[in-house]
């Protein structure tokens, strides 16, 4: 039996769709039940996000370079 998590597949931008939209749809229920919570935290939590933003484009960027 495989470890599952060692397992590879591909992914077509298209079936990422609704994995994409579950996760938003996700985020949007946990903001609005945990609205005063994320209006303390927002300072924290915008940084996180940039500095994933950053590193998830640095990874592309080198991922596309590496390919060409």
């Amino acid at each position: 039996m495989k470890n599952f998590f060692k397992l590879k597949t591909t992914w077509t931008n298209a079936e990422f769709i609704p994995l994409k939209l579950c996760i938003a749809s996700a985020y949007i229920l946990i903001g609005i039940y945990f609205v005063d919570f994320f209006k303390t935290y927002w300072q924290l939590i915008a940084l996180v996000f940039f500095i994933t933003v950053i590193a998830s484009v640095s990874m592309w960027i080198k991922k596309m370079k590496q390919n060409n």
